[in-house]
């Protein structure tokens, strides 16, 4: 489209310092990078966000704290097992995580608030959808982002224990297998604690609510689990141990990895899943990842419109 430029002014009153400026009009003719560079921007932002990059000093200090909080105990380990000259490291690499745990629900339940719930808050979720961006676009890019940034969290500590290994000279093999057990278990329970906060998160415009929210789901159901675990290998129930285990995202990925991925359970009286009970912490696993999909998608159709 042609730039179109006024050809005349008229003299401006004594005293009026009005001034109508033509500057024309140019049609945007550049290229239109669509979908997929919104959604991998809305990542890359998100992803971002998820420890503070890009944003102010306040946002960075919790992420980063936490993620040096997962990291000095590995640290720790493997300087005592180099200078100790140690046969293996303290601790497996399929145990670190669940050993962890408080530390990866806190991160969870301050990420997921900030992920989605400014965007319910400041009504900018339609904005998004004004753009060539639709429901499975958002919902994708924010699991995604947030998920990443649970493996960047969790696997960082893994990584330290596997080099540490290396420079005390243990089995090469051994340590490789090991490790690559404990990135499988890590990447599930990056994929599971990702759907369940951002799935309570949606639910509320406020943040401390869904702090409070996904602390309470998450700590809560594990307090009670390993309760009630308890009472049953006490009362000679071990039978029902491992079917205790999953009504818990922290017990789930125990029981998956003890039963496939070498792991020593965790569960009381060192009650292990067979292979078919397993199987079915692996369905339930999936199920709730499939699951909090779902209504993320079902809540982004409605928030939307």
């Amino acid at each position: 489209m042609a730039v179109e430029h006024s050809t005349g002014t008229s003299a401006p009153a004594p005293g009026d310092q009005t001034r109508i400026h033509n500057i024309g009009y140019r049609s945007y003719d550049g290229p239109r990078l669509g979908r997929a560079y919104a959604r991998r921007s809305l990542y890359s932002q998100s992803l971002r966000g998820s420890y503070g990059l890009g944003r102010s000093v306040k946002s960075k200090v919790l992420p980063m704290l936490l993620f040096v909080v997962m990291c000095v105990p590995a640290a720790i380990m493997v300087a005592v097992a180099v200078a100790t000259k140690a046969n293996a490291l303290p601790v497996d690499y399929t145990r670190y995580a669940i050993i962890m745990q408080a530390v990866i629900s806190l991160y969870v339940a301050s990420q997921a608030p900030q992920s989605v719930s400014r965007d319910l808050r400041f009504k900018t979720v339609p904005l998004y959808f004004s753009r060539p961006i639709e429901t499975a676009d958002y919902v994708r890019a924010k699991f995604a982002a947030l998920a990443s940034a649970l493996f960047v969290l969790t696997a960082a500590p893994l990584l330290v224990l596997y080099v540490g290994a290396l420079l005390a000279k243990l089995d090469f093999a051994d340590q490789t297998k090991g490790f690559a057990q404990g990135l499988v278990s890590v990447a599930l329970l990056s994929l599971l604690f990702a759907g369940i906060g951002l799935v309570i998160a949606s639910f509320t415009p406020r943040r401390g609510f869904g702090i409070a929210a996904v602390i309470a789901v998450l700590t809560i159901t594990y307090g009670a689990v390993s309760t009630l675990q308890a009472i049953a290998d006490a009362q000679g129930s071990g039978d029902a141990v491992p079917w205790i285990g999953l009504f818990s995202p922290v017990t789930i990925i125990d029981g998956v990895q003890s039963a496939f991925l070498g792991a020593t359970s965790a569960f009381p009286g060192g009650v292990s899943p067979s292979n078919a009970e397993g199987a079915v912490y692996v369905l339930v696993a999936l199920g709730l990842i499939a699951a909090s999909y779902g209504l993320l998608m079902r809540r982004y159709k409605k928030v939307g419109l």
